[in-house]
């Protein structure tokens, strides 16, 4: 049983910390939000800035009056929760890119690296994110 408890909070603690997603296009850090939810929040941007110099916005966000928001410090990956293993389930990932909220879960594939897939209805796209070094 202690076996099983010390690989389990290993686990948790493993996806802990900062990810680059693909393509390097953005660092998010995944934390603990509540007792056993965890969080994602975008840390920064490859790209920071739009075409005028400014700190790109959530303009594609469906809700109008969240389109002015900025997209570093935004949180993306939310109410996901441990289940077996190195999985995490039934939460959400939000796409600044498109605007969209789809189902979310994430596994830890190794120490260094995470898949992170959003679905709608049964369509599903999976990223491989690497932690940041």
């Amino acid at each position: 049983l202690l076996t099983t408890t010390t690989v389990s909070v290993a686990a948790e603690e493993g996806v802990l910390g900062r990810w680059k997603t693909e393509e390097d296009k953005s660092v998010v850090e995944i934390t603990k939000c509540g007792d056993d939810k965890y969080c994602g929040t975008i840390l920064s941007l490859k790209e920071p800035n739009n075409a005028n110099g400014t700190p790109k916005k959530d303009i594609n966000n469906q809700d109008k009056s969240k389109q002015d928001r900025p997209i570093v410090g935004m949180k993306i990956l939310s109410r996901l929760e441990k289940t077996e293993g190195d999985t995490w389930e039934d939460g959400d990932i939000y796409n600044p890119e498109d605007g969209n909220t789809y189902n979310a879960e994430m596994r830890l594939r190794d120490a260094d690296t995470l898949v992170v897939e959003g679905c709608f209805l049964f369509l599903c796209k999976s990223q491989i994110w690497k932690r940041d070094s």
